[in-house]
């Protein structure tokens, strides 16, 4: 890995995992897997990194995590919505113990007024249920990836503060 900084949040999220003694999966659509690599480029990740669930169309996300439809439909991919039923399809669709899940407007293209580019939805879900938040990250399509994987483990990881 040649991030210091996502190398040294991935080995953190995984040690809270590990020493809790939970599993993770990821639901990503905006950062493609980036999610899933930087925690797998971790070595041991296996004791704690379950799945992850690449669902860049909306039909994988309906495919692969159960969003409905209708939910598509009327709220759009990058939604707090879609969001929440991706995290609890990556626990439903997996042996995962807490699920993270991210929706988001990249860039150059896809903006609008109500969504610009940089708009980015996540959730994070456990047994307890869902909590998510939407958050604008500045900076072009890397840029914009990157925050996002960091503000995903970072919630993961807050989540699993004792």
């Amino acid at each position: 890995m040649q991030d210091a900084q996502l190398e040294q949040l991935a080995r953190q999220t995984g040690r809270l995992l590990r020493d809790r003694g939970l599993s993770m999966a990821a639901a990503e659509s905006c950062t493609g897997g980036w999610i899933a690599k930087v925690m797998t480029d971790i070595p041991g990740s296996s004791q704690w990194f379950e799945r992850g669930f690449v669902t860049y169309s909306n039909q994988a996300k309906r495919d692969m995590l159960g969003v409905r439809a209708d939910t598509l439909a009327y709220f759009g991919a990058v939604s707090e919505q879609v969001v929440r039923e991706m995290a609890a399809g990556a626990l439903a669709h997996s042996r995962a113990d807490v699920a993270v899940a991210v929706s988001g407007i990249a860039g150059p293209d896809g903006g609008s007024d109500h969504k610009p580019v940089g708009t980015v939805w996540l959730a994070w879900a456990d047994g307890n249920g869902v909590r998510a938040e939407r958050r604008w990250f500045p900076g072009n399509r890397e840029a914009v990836r990157r925050q996002t994987v960091i503000h995903a483990l970072k919630g993961l990881g807050g989540g699993l503060e004792p």
